[in-house]
Parts: structure tokens; sequence; C-alpha cells
């Protein structure tokens, strides 16, 4: 009776206040959550969790070692699918990121190099960013994928010490200047012989990621992959 009720209501909602998907602005179905099915079958994918030595991996070559990485999708400007990161990260609907990450962990669970993770790490905002936006869009990024893995996630011991200006516009030298020495990592021990899975919103140059993987890196030994959902 009462999942009745609450079927009943939810349509009743629908009719005034109607959940589009994302990508198209059709009506969802029941079931669906911010895209839907049709939109979801056709986003661009990498699939590069298959593919040792690829496009993600190789922008880290000669800079650190990472082990995997990987992105969901392909990020271009104006492309249908662009809303989906603008609402993520500027528009306040952070359920996208934990919907769109459960996802991708379900084609994730097809390669073992990332099954194999021991922890999920989201790339950290500065304390006053965190303040502004309210939450961390990587954070809701990493609970989407805990929930398909079942691997915990750990938003302690990383921390960003300095509050950089947007990267937006930025070079690739000013963007690696502008990251450069901002994560400080709180307990040098504690991902010691761990595999860690970095997770981000987007990958453009990669060095947000590479100054994250340097702070994680004071801990040895210790496994670094990277997971975004975009690759730009």
């Amino acid at each position: 009776m009462k999942k009745f009720i609450y079927r009943w209501y939810t349509d009743f909602l629908d009719i005034f206040y109607p959940n589009l998907c994302l990508v198209c602005n059709e009506s969802l179905l029941r079931g669906e959550k911010s895209i839907c099915l049709h939109c979801l079958h056709g986003i661009p994918k990498t699939n590069f969790h298959l593919q040792p030595d690829n496009t993600v991996e190789k922008r880290f070559w000669g800079k650190v070692p990472l082990y995997r990485g990987t992105s969901f999708f392909f990020f271009q400007k104006g492309s249908p699918f662009q809303k989906l990161l603008h609402e993520l990260k500027y528009k306040g609907n952070k359920e996208i990121g934990s919907v769109m990450a459960a996802y991708a962990a379900a084609d994730l669970l097809d390669a073992p190099d990332f099954c194999s993770v021991d922890v999920l790490v989201p790339v950290p905002l500065h304390p006053r960013k965190y303040a502004r936006r309210g939450y961390n869009q990587s954070e809701w990024i990493a609970k989407g994928l805990a929930t398909v893995l079942h691997k915990p996630i750990d938003t302690t011991h990383l921390r960003r010490i300095r509050e950089n200006t947007t990267q937006t516009r930025k070079s690739v030298f000013d963007r690696y200047k502008n990251t450069e020495g901002i994560f400080h990592l709180t307990d040098t021990e504690v991902f010691k012989g761990k595999h860690i899975l970095l997770i981000d919103d987007v990958l453009t140059t990669g060095s947000t990621l590479e100054a994250c993987m340097l702070a994680l890196l004071q801990t040895e030994p210790v496994r670094i992959s990277i997971f975004t959902l975009a690759l730009a």
C-alpha cells in the first residue's frame, strides 16, 4: 500500500514538475535517473579501462608513475553531454556525479586492474571552495563508484592546503604552476602498500591529478590509478 501511495504521489508530482533527462530534455521513465537509457546508450565512452597504455595514461608518461588510468566518456564543448558536467560542477546537481559514476563502475567490473583497488580517494577541494559550493563533485563521483565496486572512500588524508585560481583558459605550463604544491598528505603511512583509485570529474591536462599523485607518492610503496568521468 505504501509503495502504491508513493508511486501515485511521484506520478502526480511529475505532472507539474516533470523529471527530465539532462541530455535530451525528455521525460524520464520510472527507474531512470538524471539521464534516459537512450542517451546513456549514446554516450561517447572511451572504454580505456580495457586498454592499457591508453590516451589517459600517456598524459602522465615521464611525469609520475601511474599504474592505470581511464575516463568514462569523451567530453567536447557544445556536445549534448556537456550539460551533465555543467550541472554537476556549477548547478548544484551533485547526484548526477553518483549516478554517472555508478554506470561507469559497472563497466569497470570487467577490468581486473580497477577492481583490485583498495581505496577510493576523490580530489579534495579547498575548505573555502567547499563552503561556497556546498559539496565536492569528486566525492559524489566516488560515492557512485563505491556503490558498485564496494570499496571504501577516504576523504581525510589527502588535503588541499592552498586555494589556487581557476584552471580555465590557462596554458599547460600555467596549469602546472597553478597546482604545484597545493596538496598535502597528512599521514605518510596510511596508504602504505595500497592500490589507490584517485578520482576527479574531468581530465584536461592532468596537472591537478599529477599534483595529487606527487603528494600520495610520499607513501611507499603505493600504487596509484586514476578515474575521471570525462576526458577533454
